[in-house]
């Protein structure tokens, strides 16, 4: 991982971007200390499981492929009609 200071991010950021996509996270640091870090989008993706479809993430579960699933609408009201 690298490190950036803030100052240098600032002045470099579409460098700072460039190497978050070819080398890994950029760590940021003020005043020493560490604050944020930069990924790339590829990264974030797996780390938060965005780069799974909703087809594939459907097509997982354990109900797939059950032809017996009857989803019936609840037709009862969600609250009592109130008359004035």
């Amino acid at each position: 991982m690298e490190y950036w200071q803030i100052q240098q991010v600032k002045a470099r950021f579409s460098e700072v971007i460039k190497r978050a996509r070819q080398s890994g996270p950029q760590e940021i640091t003020s005043r020493g200390k560490p604050v944020a870090v930069i990924l790339s989008k590829e990264a974030y993706d797996q780390l938060t499981g965005n780069d799974e479809s909703l087809v594939d993430f459907i097509r997982r579960s354990p109900l797939s492929g059950l032809d017996e699933l009857d989803f019936e609408r609840d037709r009862s009201l969600t609250r009592e009609e109130m008359l004035f």
